[in-house]
């Protein structure tokens, strides 16, 4: 078996006699599909019938087509992501707990159905954030302490369902900080996670484990939910693809039908667009027993990454809700893709902040604390025992301990702040189709700088360039993307961040497989 990251200079797949010539034909044919070529850099997975540069050539449309054409098996897709994290995992500590059983078990009884070869996700392998998301028969640590031995899940979240109702293979979790609060992913209960293209700094937060995953080649895309700009920013910091849907795309229950009032919402990050669209058309729809819904789609998302976006009329806005000023880096990749929008024939005009920032963080930082205090309450009411020293982190204390002042009525008002700052942003959009804005002021932090373990006003400090753009779309609810957009002097991944209406991902779809197509991204891939 070869080792991950060696042979760099081999430039053809060895070959294989008799019928497995037209497999790999096949298998090339797919990875030309999916936009990449067949990486020589891999090696060759133990167990599988598949090696690991013909995995990491296929993005999950594409593994899809293959089970369905029968070159590639359910199980052999499986057997070669497992071989890829148990070779690269100790690397980036992005998925921390192992489901191997429970997904070959999905294998066994899709095959007794007779839909093993079935589904738009047939054979994906598949992980899960491990951040109040369900998974029948195994548990969730929102990765903390106090959750590390909660019982196992008597159901399974309802967008896991569509994914596996769709054939998608869920093997395992992925790191979070603790409850998602912080946009980087270190805990006292997992450690650190590291951000493949520089092992020194962070992949990112909340769904960082799920964006290092799919960087270092784990798995194509990978669950992620986003409240603040957790599947953005991490998007960003590792050259993936992140949209953060509108509130009530994707489902939130069974167990509650919103999060945070609406500003958490639940997708993918991806390598793809086309497979970050792929996955909202099966996730997306109405769940049974929700109040909350949006009409029916014109068309499937998968359908518009291909459709010409038109001439857009973008908004610019580079004006950071924390204050802080756009790093070096940063502006330049800004200012380079204000170039490319220009020569693809957009139109664009610079913006004030449409919003007053200290109304946004005030009606977040409200309505996401009380819910953490809650989910406190219920744990502690369980165990029978209060929350002490040694179950906590500094930071997340301090802000059960601001959630225990926020009354009734400051609540109420948060959630009237929530829709008068959505009808402003509204209101961007009937001039302009989509608004441009960097996702963060600065590149990912060095591990350790946002790190929850630490004095409130230490990290508060710290956190300002991270936090600079993203919470505003999950406060209004309008789907924001974040696109691989440049490379920062050193090497490290920069994303750009568009926005649109309410309901509006066909027009983001459109415009990210336009720039993927004049820019692509995929073949260029962390050296882990």
């Amino acid at each position: 078996m070869e080792k991950a990251g060696v042979h760099q200079g081999q430039q053809q797949i060895e070959a294989d006699d008799g019928p497995q010539i037209q497999r790999r034909q096949l298998l090339k044919a797919g990875a030309i599909l999916a936009g990449v070529s067949l990486l020589p850099r891999f090696g060759f997975a133990a167990d599988a019938g598949i090696s690991q540069r013909e995995y990491a050539a296929l993005d999950a449309t594409a593994m899809a087509e293959q089970v369905r054409r029968g070159a590639i098996s359910a199980q052999e897709l499986l057997a070669a992501a497992l071989s890829r994290c148990d070779a690269v995992n100790p690397k980036v500590n992005a998925v921390v707990m192992r489901h191997d059983d429970y997904a070959r078990s999905r294998i066994a009884a899709l095959r007794s159905q007779g839909l093993a070869r079935e589904g738009a996700l047939a054979g994906v392998p598949m992980l899960v954030k491990d951040l109040n998301t369900f998974l029948a028969g195994t548990s969730t640590s929102n990765g903390s302490r106090f959750f590390k031995d909660a019982p196992p899940a008597k159901y399974t979240s309802t967008l896991i369902a569509r994914y596996e109702a769709a054939g998608a293979l869920a093997f395992g979790k992925t790191a979070v900080p603790e409850f998602g609060l912080t946009t980087t992913t270190e805990s006292q209960l997992w450690g650190q996670t590291r951000n493949p293209w520089n092992l020194a700094h962070s992949a990112g937060g909340s769904s960082g484990g799920a964006a290092a995953a799919v960087a270092a080649g784990i798995v194509p895309a990978a669950h992620a939910t986003d409240g603040g700009g957790s599947i953005r920013i991490p998007a960003s910091y590792c050259g993936l693809f992140g949209l953060k849907p509108s509130r009530y795309r994707t489902p939130s229950g069974p167990g509650r039908f919103e999060s945070w009032f609406g500003a958490s919402a639940a997708h993918v990050v991806s390598r793809s667009v086309r497979d970050s669209a792929l996955l909202l058309d099966v996730g997306q729809g109405h769940e049974p027993g929700s109040p909350y819904w949006l009409p029916a789609l014109e068309r499937p998302f998968a359908d518009e990454v291909g459709r010409d976006p038109g001439k857009l009329r973008v908004a610019l806005l580079d004006q950071s809700l924390t204050g802080l000023a756009l790093d070096a880096d940063t502006r330049r990749v800004l200012d380079d893709t204000v170039k490319l929008l220009l020569s693809l024939g957009h139109e664009i005009e610079q913006i004030p902040l449409p919003v007053q920032p200290q109304q946004v963080f005030g009606a977040h930082g409200a309505v996401t604390g009380t819910a953490l205090l809650t989910s406190i309450r219920d744990r502690e009411q369980l165990l029978g025992r209060s929350a002490g020293a040694d179950d906590l982190e500094q930071v997340t204390r301090k802000v059960i301990e601001r959630a225990q002042g926020v009354s009734g009525e400051a609540l109420y008002r948060a959630r009237q702040s929530f829709e008068a700052i959505s009808l402003a942003m509204e209101t961007v959009f009937e001039r302009y189709d989509v608004i441009l804005s960097p996702v963060t002021a600065t590149l990912t932090p060095e591990l350790g700088k946002l790190r929850l373990s630490q004095p409130w006003e230490d990290y508060a400090s710290a956190a300002t360039g991270s936090a600079a753009f993203t919470v505003l779309a999950n406060v209004s609810g309008q789907p924001a993307m974040s696109m691989p957009s440049g490379w920062s002097e050193s090497g490290l991944p920069v994303g750009m961040m568009f926005t649109a209406r309410l309901g509006g991902e066909g027009v983001l779809f459109r415009l990210a497989g336009q720039l993927e197509r004049e820019r692509p991204w995929s073949m260029r891939r962390a050296a882990i």
